[in-house]
């Protein structure tokens, strides 16, 4: 195990150690080396993943473990127990043994994956498995076993989400205790479990490869026409390929980080940072040069393995091997030098999870993953891929929004009425302060001479990133939904998944990160309306929790973007905007203004849970359950727009992550857990709370009159956009 401490990229060796003897040479389609006996050299792991969850005849619970070892070993085995329910129920469910499936091997590495289908009981179970036979790299055995909880069959899932779980390139180390945060996730976890952990992007940050790994040379070609002429080799492929491993096991070995790895059932969906910071947000001609194709293909494979526990493409781009430089049937041409002694896993099946885009992303020769399971009885999830096919323009296909509504419409059909709620993941946020202001000075022609005086003397050289040579931020604000190339796609997912709520009586809510501070906005529908918080389709919160580990922005970003928290209106009929949720400031240290109660620059995490029964009983003996009406609907979205917002922070009922007792029957109970001081070990938190009512009735027609296309320039029901 690797407590904190920052560490340089170490070159993996590609040399087998001496103590492993291959027999034979690998080739694909081989089963590998079978040598030594039943003793493993565990080099990273165990990692749970939740893959999905099935109620047809009988419900059952589908994961996977990963774990990655020296090369050359036996053919693993977990073995697998039930112990019983949470509340201390003995449980009956036969104990498993499951045979480990090799996913990938190289002279340095193998990676194993162990399939898991567990029944689903009519109380909240918990499981426990272990790998017989690990032994970490100084020889000890591996200390286990490791448990994780399982929902019961009429219950729906507790989520934690978070965000940017790591740290960007140019960190004071010594003001952040590494991934400390992860201590209080861990101890809300013991006081209640959590049965998944949402990844919304940057689980890792791979922005280093370009400070102190194989990209640095590349990196300093101050001619930006050679540096996008720059070849990349097969050499350089390799060498890239060493250091996205290596960062990953340094990473993912990282206490306290490595403990929740092993414990709370993980699904993720990629960013930038697990390519490199930027990765489709720069110019497109930049993006196209083949340094960069060639990362996002490295990327994607160690993405594949370490986040999802799937085999990667046999290959990945390369200018030595013409047939990997574009997509052969989806995927990367074989190069046979990059198959040399190495073994991938051929014709796995998918997880019926994912919804696989039609077509490669522009810079990287792979199809987007999007995700959609259920997590629990009465909650499902979409995990939206907006990084494969993402450009300075665009963020998604059109064709790939079609294919995801049409599995949305499909699974909730299917579902007859028990999917209460759906959780979309977008990763970065939706409902957000607009930031064109900011666009329009960074774009302007008062940047060109400063641009011009930093090509030839350095002038304001942390203000211009070293790939295209524009101003850094942009890529952020690229980003963005809100940016103004990304407006008419934006308004078009927000319509389909309104609409989608209204047709099947949905509630929508949206996880996103990337900004590296917390905040609560709103979709909601026109005040002139007159519709009730529970009764609107159109409302949607967006969960801004970021980040987990890297640190925030300044106290004067967060005040400028709480100053630009204005109403805007999505459309005609729908407004939006931040709620007012920070009471106070966390554990009494200024982290912002006083009079800022929208966002809030610290570290943070997310958690939501459904309340699943009344929790309040009167003097009469009597059940008395939350409603979320109000007497006088408000104004406009500075205000609480249903019960569930009111006395929203840190006195709100949901503000410790873990009691769900609001009373919002059959809604969420969301909580913020804040860190106080990032120099505490302990991490304690103050946490923030609100309810998110159930969709109790819809109202009005459907959003009919357009397909809700990109291309449509107008709102619906034919009227002119009054979009800001």
């Amino acid at each position: 195990m690797v407590s904190w401490e920052p560490q340089p990229w170490i070159r993996v060796s590609r040399k087998l150690t001496e103590d492993v003897e291959i027999a034979g040479t690998l080739q694909n389609g081989d089963t590998g080396p079978i040598a030594g006996s039943s003793r493993f050299e565990l080099i990273s792991g165990p990692l749970i993943n939740l893959k999905n969850m099935h109620y047809e005849a009988a419900a059952v619970w589908h994961g996977s473990v990963l774990i990655v070892t020296k090369p050359g070993q036996e053919q693993p085995q977990l073995r697998l127990r039930q112990l019983g329910s949470v509340d201390g129920q003995s449980g009956n469910a036969q104990p498993q043994t499951v045979e480990g499936l090799k996913l990938y091997e190289d002279p340095a590495k193998a990676f194993w994956r162990f399939s898991l289908a567990v029944p689903v009981e009519t109380f909240e179970a918990r499981w426990e498995y272990d790998i017989p036979g690990l032994h970490n790299e100084s020889g000890d055995q591996v200390q286990a076993p490791w448990e994780f909880v399982v929902p019961a069959e009429d219950q729906s899932m507790r989520i934690m989400f978070h965000s940017c779980n790591g740290f960007s390139v140019g960190t004071d180390m010594n003001a952040w205790v590494g991934p400390n945060l992860w201590n209080d996730v861990m101890r809300v976890h013991s006081q209640r479990p959590f049965h998944v952990m949402v990844g919304g992007g940057d689980q890792i940050y791979n922005d280093g490869i370009r400070v102190d790994g194989p990209l640095k040379p590349w990196t300093a070609i101050g001619n930006p026409h050679k540096r996008r002429n720059h070849d990349f080799s097969n050499q350089m492929r390799a060498d890239c390929d060493d250091y996205y491993y290596a960062n990953y096991v340094r990473w993912y070995n990282t206490e306290p980080f490595r403990t929740a790895n092993g414990r709370i059932p993980q699904v993720n969906i990629w960013d930038d940072h697990d390519i490199i910071d930027g990765f489709g947000s720069y110019t497109d001609h930049f993006m196209k040069c083949a340094v960069f194709r060639g990362i996002g293909g490295v990327a994607f494979k160690y993405y594949c393995l370490f986040q999802h526990h799937m085999a990667p493409p046999k290959s990945t781009f390369t200018t030595d091997a013409p047939q990997t430089m574009h997509a052969v049937n989806g995927t990367s041409g074989v190069d046979p030098r990059q198959m040399e002694n190495t073994y991938v896993l051929d014709n796995q099946v998918e997880d019926d999870s994912w919804i696989t885009g039609k077509r490669p992303g522009p810079y990287v020769e792979e199809r987007s993953r999007s995700l959609y399971m259920r997590f629990g009885k009465r909650i499902a999830f979409m995990g939206l891929d907006a990084r494969t096919e993402r450009t300075r323009h665009q963020v998604n296909y059109e064709d790939t929004y079609d294919l995801i509504f049409e599995r949305l419409q499909r699974e909730l059909v299917s579902a007859e009425g028990d999917i209460k709620h759906l959780v979309v993941l977008l990763g970065v946020p939706i409902a957000y302060p607009r930031l064109a202001w900011l666009e329009n000075i960074l774009t302007s022609p008062v940047i060109a001479p400063i641009r011009l005086l930093n090509k030839r003397f350095g002038l304001a050289g942390g203000l211009f990133n070293e790939f295209d040579g524009q101003v850094d931020l942009l890529d952020d604000l690229d980003d963005h939904y809100t940016a103004r190339q990304h407006k008419r796609e934006r308004k078009m997912l927000v319509q389909r998944l309104q609409e989608l709520a209204r047709s099947h009586s949905v509630r929508v809510t949206i996880l996103g990160g990337d900004v590296h501070l917390a905040a609560i906005g709103r979709f909601y529908s026109n005040p002139k309306l007159n519709l009730a918080g529970e009764n609107d389709h159109r409302f949607i919160v967006n969960v801004v929790s970021s980040a987990i580990t890297n640190k925030p922005p300044p106290k004067a970003v967060a005040n400028l973007l709480a100053r630009r928290n204005k109403i805007h209106h999505l459309d005609r009929d729908c407004h939006e905007t931040l709620m007012p949720f920070f009471d106070k400031q966390p554990g009494g240290k200024e982290k912002s203004a006083t009079w800022n109660k929208v966002t809030m620059p610290s570290r943070n995490y997310a958690t939501l849970t459904e309340v699943v029964a009344p929790s309040l009983t009167g003097s009469n003996g009597i059940v008395e359950t939350e409603t979320s009406k109000l007497e006088k609907l408000p104004k406009d979205g500075h205000a609480p727009l249903h019960k569930g917002e009111v006395g929203a922070g840190t006195n709100h009922r949901a503000a410790d992550g873990f009691t769900a007792q609001s009373g919002m029957f059959g809604g969420l109970d969301v909580s913020v857990q804040v860190e106080i001081d990032p120099q505490d070990r302990s991490a304690a938190t103050e946490g923030y709370g609100f309810s998110i009512p159930p969709l109790l009735a819809t109202e009005g027609p459907p959003q009919t009159g357009h397909r809700l296309s990109l291309h449509s320039r107008r709102s619906h029901q034919g009227r002119p956009s009054t979009a800001q």
